[in-house]
């Protein structure tokens, strides 16, 4: 059960320019993870799916943005992002999937 819950903590890997950086210089992959999860979940989430050991996780909470459409305003849903370092000698590639 334990582990069937850490496969749904990871919801999408994020693909910009500032976690491509991020990937390249400090070995840190960005995640979209879901609003409830800890940090213990995210990293062993991580190790269990990516087969990789992590150094350390922060994340962050995005607020939704407000959108207009016409008259009327509305909210985009707030999420979590992590970004989590791997340990030396070990690495992600998002590029294959």
């Amino acid at each position: 059960m334990r582990q069937l819950k850490l496969m749904n903590v990871i919801e999408a890997p994020i693909i910009s320019e500032k976690s491509t950086a991020a990937a390249e210089n400090a070995r840190q992959i960005a995640f979209r993870v879901r609003r409830t999860a800890t940090k213990p979940e995210i990293k062993d989430a991580v190790e269990l799916l990516f087969k990789v050991e992590v150094e350390s996780v922060h994340v962050l909470n995005v607020g939704g943005k407000a959108k207009r459409s016409g008259r009327f305003v509305g909210k985009r849903a707030d999420w979590k992002k992590a970004y989590v370092k791997l340990k030396p000698g070990f690495d992600i590639d998002l590029s294959v999937a």
